[in-house]
């Protein structure tokens, strides 16, 4: 009897506890199949095996065989360590996200420069001091007159542009 205990004892997982193991193994093999070939080239992926299935997993459509290949794919993550995975997943998304923040950032720089006209330039000029005021000062006229006459706001646009360009050669600083 006491063998059975160390055996089944506290240091063994539980049936449950593997299972949930099993399917947010899955789950992760699930999410790999959803990044596009770039993303995935930044992924530590060193079976074979697994980056097939993961290839083959993006052409399959029948909902059946998805979820077949997704119990697949959960079954060979079970012979590698997720935790190098995870982390690869964490840094794009925060990648992601940090972009994704820096393009509202400059998204509300320009609406605050093409609201206050002339003045918000000086924003532009403060956090970039070698900004064209020139070039900044014609595309927030041209903005004015295209909204006077309701037209296309390519101006808006091109200022979008510039202000992208002078905080990618920055570092993207933009805060």
């Amino acid at each position: 009897m006491a063998d059975d205990y160390d055996e089944y004892g506290d240091d063994a997982p539980s049936k449950s506890e593997l299972k949930r193991r099993m399917t947010a193994l899955q789950e992760l093999g699930e999410t790999l199949t959803r990044l596009s070939d770039r993303q995935l080239e930044k992924i530590p992926l060193e079976d074979p095996q697994l980056i097939q299935a993961i290839a083959e997993a993006k052409a399959i459509n029948s909902n059946s065989a998805r979820r077949r290949h997704m119990q697949f794919i959960g079954k060979l993550m079970r012979n590698i360590d997720p935790t190098p995975i995870e982390a690869a997943l964490d840094n794009l998304y925060r990648e992601q996200r940090e972009s994704a923040d820096r393009f509202q950032r400059l998204e509300q720089l320009r609406d605050e420069v093409l609201t206050q006209g002339l003045k918000g330039i000086e924003q532009v000029v403060t956090r970039w001091p070698h900004a064209d005021r020139q070039h900044l000062r014609q595309l927030v006229l041209q903005h004015q007159r295209e909204s006077a006459r309701n037209k296309p706001p390519a101006a808006s646009r091109k200022l979008f542009r510039y202000l992208r360009e002078l905080d990618e050669h920055s570092g993207g600083a933009a805060s």
